[in-house]
């Protein structure tokens, strides 16, 4: 897989940001401190004032590249689906067996995060972190509906309808598969923070009981 990820770029929705951070050095500082201090102090805490003071920067450089905390937080939520799509794309491509190839899928979806030294700008593992604790925030928000309109949540919902033609190809009869995805999805977010912090409302203590109870929860659901 490696050779194939060379030269690939997360892209994101242009609307999400002011200027791409990615086009400059100070935009991926940006981006890789944002994701340390927001796995540490959580994103309620997090300021641009704080950001900037952590990269020895001024705030309004920090605006330069995003309106708002919240247009940081989409960002970075989007960063990891992107990535999390790519993933899925190039670990299921030569498998034929369509079974074999959804279960590949929901393991890659379901589990912690590794982290992938490609990015050296993006801590993958504190980014999921993130995810995890911080992703329903990117869109439980009044302005929903006009940031959907407007592409925000793009990648999220392409990720979930890859999985769904997944589904499909195994029972093309299935009335749900977006239905059952994005349960899976948003429901292993929430079993691993529940592990972490809530652990009386989960039976599932590790990312491979996880991943056996959605796959278990799949596979009775569709024809396969």
């Amino acid at each position: 897989m490696r050779p194939i990820l060379t030269n690939f770029k997360i892209q994101i929705n242009e609307n999400i940001y002011l200027k791409d951070p990615e086009s400059s050095k100070l935009g991926k500082k940006i981006i890789d401190h944002s994701i340390l201090m927001i796995d540490d102090i959580g994103f309620e805490h997090f300021t641009f004032k704080k950001l900037a003071q952590q990269i020895s920067s001024t705030e309004s450089s920090v605006y330069r590249y995003f309106e708002n905390k919240h247009q940081l937080l989409v960002y970075l939520t989007n960063w990891y689906w992107s990535w999390m799509e790519y993933k899925l794309v190039f670990s299921t491509h030569n498998i034929e067996n369509p079974k074999r190839k959804l279960e590949l899928a929901i393991e890659i979806v379901t589990s912690t995060p590794k982290e992938d030294d490609q990015f050296s700008h993006v801590n993958e593992v504190k980014l999921g972190k993130i995810v995890v604790a911080e992703f329903s925030k990117s869109y439980l928000t009044k302005e929903v509906d006009q940031e959907n309109k407007e592409g925000y949540f793009s990648t999220f919902k392409r990720l979930v309808g890859r999985l769904a033609d997944m589904i499909l190809e195994l029972d093309k009869d299935y009335e749900h598969p977006r239905s059952l995805i994005s349960t899976i999805i948003q429901g292993a977010l929430h079993q691993q923070y529940s592990r972490e912090h809530l652990p009386s409302l989960t039976d599932c203590g590790s990312d491979e009981e996880i991943i056996a109870f959605y796959k278990n929860l799949l596979l009775t659901q569709i024809n396969a």
